[in-house]
């Protein structure tokens, strides 16, 4: 998935998934090209899923 749709389906910035990633707390990006990255979709719905099974209520 593009970082676009990974902003818009996490809530976040694209800046802060980038960011976030680096740190090692969101799955890291493919090089697709030089100038090009995508998010592996399954990596970004595990991310999620463990979120929500991680909330405390």
């Amino acid at each position: 998935m593009s970082p676009k749709e990974a902003a818009q389906v996490t809530t976040m910035s694209r800046v802060l998934l980038s960011m976030m990633a680096k740190e090692g707390k969101f799955p890291m990006p493919v090089k697709l090209g030089t100038k090009r990255i995508a998010y592996v979709r399954a990596e970004v719905e595990a991310w999620i899923a463990a979120k929500i099974e991680g909330r405390t209520n």
